[in-house]
């Protein structure tokens, strides 16, 4: 493997019994990229960034992260790779300043480092009058704040955002791309979105995979997506690779 990959994958495969979720997926992705993942429902893509992230095993193939192994160093990819689950994971029962004290301290963090950067996202993400309040009365959209608040705390050099933008408001949407932009440009930070929202694709990610049925179906910039099915737009050409049969496919992946 190359030194200047964060990710790379050589025929990553997932079955769960006889469903076969993910299927020889190859992957090179160098450091400062942000990749995205675009696939309905379905398609493999959870499936995709929980192995990556040492969350569950590969049936067969590997797979290194910043040049650790998932499964023989999968501490190693713990330490050193932030994770947005789709599904939050969250202690309800702490506020949201001593939920993110507790995750600072996982990774061993100093308390003084812990403090000033829970003091900074709270500020970004309009949580300060909240942050003694109990998470669980807090909205869907509030945690989702507090979850990826959590997932930056280490500062990893390495991002994989399931749906990032679920269940946000507009506004606090535009803040999380906002910040998605700063981390690539002015933090060299490397980004793998799984999403199946296609404006996400078009104003993040450097190069995108269209996965289906656990099969990578193509893989480029989008640029190159779009001209290699000489379509207009991105939402033209993923129209056209998926070949929805009708209009209840089409609103499926939207």
């Amino acid at each position: 493997m190359s030194n200047n990959l964060a990710i790379y994958t050589k025929n990553l495969t997932k079955y769960y019994g006889k469903l076969r979720a993910l299927n020889n997926l190859n992957l090179k992705i160098p450091y400062g990229t942000t990749y995205g993942l675009l696939g309905p429902n379905g398609a493999g893509k959870t499936t995709t960034v929980k192995m990556l992230n040492s969350i569950i095993k590969p049936s067969s193939g590997d797979a290194e992260v910043m040049g650790y192994n998932i499964v023989s160093q999968k501490q190693k990819v713990k330490l050193n790779c932030g994770f947005l689950s789709e599904s939050l994971s969250i202690y309800e029962k702490l506020t949201a300043r001593e939920f993110l004290e507790f995750v600072g301290e996982l990774y061993n963090l100093p308390k003084k480092l812990i403090n000033s950067r829970i003091d900074e996202f709270l500020k970004i993400f309009d949580l300060k009058k909240r942050e003694n309040h109990l998470l669980e009365g807090f909205s869907r959209g509030m945690k989702q704040k507090v979850c990826l608040c959590a997932t930056l705390i280490h500062d990893p050099k390495v991002l994989f955002l399931d749906e990032p933008t679920a269940n946000l408001d507009p506004i606090a949407a535009r803040i999380v791309k906002n910040i998605i932009l700063d981390l690539v440009k002015k933090a060299n930070k490397t980004l793998f979105i799984c999403t199946h929202l296609l404006d996400i694709a078009k104003e993040l990610c450097d190069v995108i995979g269209i996965i289906d049925k656990g099969v990578l179906i193509i893989e480029g910039s989008p640029k190159e997506v779009i001209d290699s099915v000489n379509a207009s737009n991105l939402e033209e050409a993923y129209i056209k690779i998926m070949k929805p049969v009708d209009n209840k496919d089409y609103l499926a992946w939207r």
